[in-house]
């Protein structure tokens, strides 16, 4: 099984079409993730979705919204509050984790690859195979 993170912006009208992404996929639908991390002393989220292989492929797209909305747990946002929403009409629930910020990275792709691993530790996606 192949992932790969496809990234469709910092979190600003992106959060709908990511929520579009939901509804119109919801057969596919796998899992939702908020990820939280610390920058320059604020907290910021990123939204994603995974969904499952189309037909008989291996690859599985999950979808990002990287790190443009503030996160606070007390009062949250209007976009991460129509993220939850969608999310919970689809049936499921999202899954939250703390995480090291992309900029500590030297590339994008060691950030995503980094994801993937906390992803398929945690078993929330399917393992390497």
């Amino acid at each position: 099984m192949i992932q790969q993170f496809i990234e469709l912006g910092q979190g600003y009208g992106d959060i709908y079409e990511l929520c579009e992404l939901i509804k119109t996929n919801e057969p596919r639908f796998h899992n939702a993730f908020i990820f939280t991390a610390n920058h320059e002393g604020a907290t910021v989220a990123s939204l994603a979705v995974a969904f499952k292989p189309s037909g008989e492929s291996k690859f599985m797209p999950i979808y990002i919204c990287r790190e443009g909305i503030p996160y606070n747990e007390e009062k949250l946002s209007k976009r991460i509050q129509i993220f939850k929403q969608t999310v919970q009409e689809a049936g499921q629930q999202e899954n939250i984790f703390e995480i090291k910020h992309s900029s500590i990275f030297s590339e994008k792709n060691q950030f995503y690859q980094y994801l993937i691993g906390i992803l398929r530790l945690n078993h929330y996606i399917p393992p390497m195979q």
